[in-house]
């Protein structure tokens, strides 16, 4: 009994000896878990973001609408005629004078119906000269025998028997007068035909769209051409019967096409059909535009703002800075609750430029906001007071209801020029930064680029 005692008074020993050995063992792995924890926590290189100064404002109501380029006097050109093309003097892009040849159809078939026309109409006129000869013949016999009759020489019977003879030879001058007329129109219409073979520039203009070769047989149904001046152009945006309650003529427009060397051109709404569609109640409106360099082509699609009023007095942000919350879904910004030491720059980081420096640790806080209104560039909300600085890239990095960054002051210019990158340009930007910041992570250097 005594031994069974001891046997297990040294198994309690041992056990003793191991647990207390265990909890050292897990202390010190605690004790090592908190310092690597700690370290890593000094070592924790924050995001950097981009932010931008609230301000107080009103916004330009716009209404954003597609349009499509037309040229000035821009027409169709088509044949008139059914024949076969013989020459085309004209290729795409040529610039032509009005008058001008264009296309050269066969004309032998209308050379011989013209042709015949005339020989229709010398015809007729032989026979109106025969007519009224004759007419002349009977009317001097007509003369003699009312002198013959007034002395009893003749009966009554022949001077009506002539003066019948008399009204038929004037019908006949009256029908060859007809006769000549016909032919005349007829000979003019072969002659219509026949330079129709020949198709000219209606206007002076530009050609394209050519659709005209040698050999090809054609009729009114086939358009050879299209013309028209791209000096002047004008472009046509379609307007529902709601949006004439705000869009009036003379009102400022900003068409945007890349092409152009400014990217934006201004001009004012020109007229507005005042007839809408039966079945879509929609109509069209024109804005003329000076096209000099030729930049703008017939048939381009292009981006156009008319602005047709102001919104009411809110807090201003950039659309940028708009971010919608992964975890609750509202939309609002990420917002410093205290004013930053530095002064915001023109210019971020662009085209391989030195980026600007970032401050020490700043806590965003996310606040939700009510949009009001929205501007191609920028948007009045509720919720935000002006003067604040919110985050306009990096909101992802931020994460949750707050949370501290580095950041990049920056002026609204720079922003908007952010904002108006085309989608390629962004995307080669965002690949760029993101190459950086793995090779500054490799060389252990804190990273100081602006994450989009």
């Amino acid at each position: 009994m005594k031994t069974h005692r001891r046997n297990i008074f040294k198994y309690s020993k041992s056990a003793l000896l191991f647990i207390g050995l265990a909890g050292a063992g897990l202390l010190l792995a605690g004790c090592s878990c908190r310092s690597e924890s700690m370290e890593n926590r000094s070592n924790r290189v924050l995001p950097a973001v981009e932010a931008v100064q609230a301000r107080h404002g009103s916004l330009p109501l716009t209404q954003r609408l597609s349009g499509v380029v037309k040229a000035k006097n821009q027409v169709e050109i088509y044949a008139e005629i059914s024949a076969a093309i013989v020459a085309v003097y004209v290729q795409n892009g040529d610039a032509v004078e009005r008058g001008q040849p264009l296309v050269r159809l066969r004309d032998k078939e209308f050379q011989e119906r013209l042709k015949q026309a005339r020989a229709g109409y010398q015809i007729a006129v032989a026979q109106l000269r025969q007519a009224e000869a004759l007419l002349t013949e009977i009317q001097a016999e007509l003369q003699r025998s009312e002198t013959l009759a007034a002395q009893g020489l003749i009966s009554s019977t022949e001077l009506e028997t002539i003066r019948t003879r008399v009204i038929s030879a004037e019908a006949d001058v009256e029908l060859g007068k007809a006769r000549v007329e016909q032919a005349w129109a007829t000979m003019e219409e072969r002659e219509e035909a026949l330079s129709q073979t020949v198709i000219r520039a209606p206007i002076a203009g530009s050609v394209g769209n050519r659709n005209a070769e040698v050999g090809m047989l054609v009729n009114s149904g086939t358009r050879l051409f299209t013309l028209g001046q791209l000096d002047n152009v004008r472009v046509e945006v379609v307007l529902t019967d709601v949006m004439l309650n705000y869009i009036a003529e003379g009102q400022r427009a900003e068409i945007y096409a890349p092409n152009t060397p400014s990217g934006t051109l201004a001009a004012s709404l020109s007229r507005i059909s005042p007839f809408l569609h039966p079945v879509t109640h929609s109509t069209v409106a024109e804005i003329d535009l000076p096209n000099p360099g030729g930049h703008l082509k017939s048939g381009m699609f292009v981006t156009v703002d008319v602005y047709y009023g102001e919104s009411e007095q809110a807090t201003l942000i950039p659309l940028g800075a708009l971010y919608e919350h992964p975890a609750t879904g509202a939309t609002g910004v990420y917002v410093s609750q205290t004013p930053l030491d530095r002064e915001p720059a023109s210019t971020g980081k662009l085209n391989g430029d030195e980026p600007v420096p970032l401050t020490g640790p700043v806590t965003f806080d996310f606040a939700p906001v009510e949009v009001i209104a929205k501007g191609r560039m920028e948007a009045g909300v509720r919720g935000v007071e002006r003067g604040k600085w919110v985050v306009t890239i990096g909101q992802n990095l931020l994460g949750g209801e707050s949370g501290e960054a580095r950041v990049r002051p920056v002026k609204w210019e720079w922003v908007e020029q952010l904002q108006r990158l085309q989608h390629e340009d962004l995307m080669l930007e965002v690949i760029k930064r993101q190459q950086e910041a793995v090779q500054d992570s490799l060389s252990g250097e804190p990273s100081t680029h602006t994450s989009p």
